[in-house]
């Protein structure tokens, strides 16, 4: 059996991982899509380390874009083969990737129309045609194939895979899969992405069965995250300090799925025990209105504090002075108003969506916050300015960043170092551990730590690179 890494290797994003057995079934396992501007990494999307044709399954652990968004592209280049998840994970890839497609194809009308605009031929560039389409989006949900946790799923007389919560976000999975070759059987395992114990709405991540080797993601794997009292106390300050004391805007970029829904019922709350300051929240993304109806349909993921927090708030993702922002009109509003607001808005990376257009408003004054609360690519808008950088280039001008920059990575649905050593506390028969999802510093502290703890066998593989096990 072979394993090759073809994304997420000394990166963050991109996630996909295949396995070749001996007798050439080859499993895909994740195929994201590679979110940031590194110069080495600039035409990943639109490659592959495989042919897509020869792929038989995609076991997938998770709806995340940088997980799940190349899928359509596989399946455009020749992929027919099932694409397995959870069944909420199914739910929310049904509008992610609709979602995604479009960006690509607004993307690609936006380039044509700047090119055929220019006087001279000559100056011209090649016209863009998107990554994928809305059509290839509806191709591939056909071929998604919906499975419970805590069931063993036979691929075929050789293989089974088991998802089990992983905590990380509405319907991910950590992967094991048992597979026989000849009179040999092996258990291999994937983490997908590790979520964090005693978080809001979902179950905590549960222990995976031992394995024999294991991909294991290791994005915080040099940093702690706060606590979650401190947590809550410093988001509520940061509230007072920006929308009361200062009259400004606090704006906060968020993943769509995931980071906020939880920041939402956070606030919510906040609100039920009137500690809130009244103010207007705006969830101005779309995507996260719809992602948030799919939560609501999917309790069966929910925490036992949520379920008992359902018992005197029906509705823990709404309150009064919640508004959810579908219009573009509405969104423009918001981008112009003096009023004192907190506003949730997509990417979390800020490297599109409508948070770009409230960046560029709001940016250069002092009186407003922006909070910023998970990874950032540090090529990307949100890690630039994680990084302290003085100005910021947004629509083709320079403004300077003069607003406060907070930063709290206890949102961050990812485990850190701690919490992910505690997680494979388990796992006594590892034969090798491969470090995946994390830059290489962060990666070469983490095996350290593994090391110290008694893993013998750390591998941080690079893009491409193939391990035979």
């Amino acid at each position: 059996m072979k394993v090759k890494f073809c994304g997420a290797a000394q990166e963050v994003t991109g996630s996909c991982h295949l396995i070749t057995l001996d007798n050439g079934f080859k499993i895909l396992l994740d195929c994201g899509l590679y979110q940031g501007r590194t110069k080495s990494m600039e035409n990943f999307n639109a490659k592959w380390y495989f042919n897509p044709r020869e792929i038989d399954c995609v076991i997938l652990s998770h709806a995340h874009i940088d997980h799940s968004g190349r899928l359509p592209k596989l399946v455009k280049d020749g992929f027919s083969g099932h694409i397995i998840c959870t069944h909420a994970t199914r739910s929310l890839c049904a509008i992610m990737l609709l979602d995604s497609a479009k960006i690509k194809e607004r993307d690609a009308e936006y380039w044509n129309r700047r090119q055929l605009k220019k006087k001279k031929k000559s100056r011209r560039e090649k016209i863009r045609t998107p990554l994928y389409t809305s059509e290839d989006v509806a191709d591939t949900m056909e071929l998604f194939m919906g499975v419970s946790y805590e069931k063993w799923y036979r691929l075929n007389d050789d293989i089974e895979v088991f998802f089990r919560d992983a905590g990380h976000i509405l319907g991910s999975a950590t992967v094991t899969l048992k597979i026989k070759e000849g009179d040999k059987e092996t258990v291999f395992g994937f983490t997908g992405d590790i979520g964090r114990p005693d978080r809001p709405i979902l179950r905590d991540p549960l222990p995976m069965p031992e394995v024999d080797y294991l991909i294991c993601e290791s994005t915080y794997g040099a940093k702690d995250h706060l606590a979650k009292p401190a947590e809550s106390e410093r988001f509520l300050e940061i509230i007072k300090k920006t929308c009361i004391e200062k009259r400004g805007k606090l704006i906060i970029p968020a993943f769509s799925v995931g980071r906020t829904q939880e920041i939402v019922y956070m606030l919510d709350r906040m609100e039920t025990e009137g500690l809130l300051p009244h103010i207007p929240v705006y969830v101005d993304s779309p995507l996260a209105v719809n992602a948030t109806m799919v939560f609501g349909s999917h309790p069966e993921c929910f925490d036992e504090q949520l379920n008992e927090y359902l018992l005197i708030d029906d509705n823990p993702f709404g309150f009064n002075r919640l508004s959810y922002v579908r219009s573009v009109e509405l969104s423009k509003r918001l981008n112009h108003t003096k009023d004192a607001c907190i506003i949730i808005s997509s990417s979390g990376m800020m490297n599109a969506g409508r948070v770009r257009h409230h960046l560029y408003n709001s940016i250069d004054q002092e009186k407003n916050t922006l909070l910023i609360v998970g990874y950032c690519s540090p090529d990307t808008p949100g890690g630039m300015l994680r990084n302290g950088i003085q100005e910021i280039k947004l629509f083709g001008e320079i403004k300077p960043v003069r607003a406060e920059i907070e930063i709290m990575d206890s949102f961050s649905a990812h485990a850190d170092r701690n919490e992910i050593i505690a997680f494979l506390e388990n796992q006594h028969k590892l034969k090798t551990l491969f470090l995946v999802h994390g830059e290489l510093p962060s990666q070469k502290t983490f095996r350290s730590l593994l090391y110290n703890k008694g893993y013998e066998n750390v591998e941080i593989p690079q893009l491409g690179q193939v391990f035979e096990v």
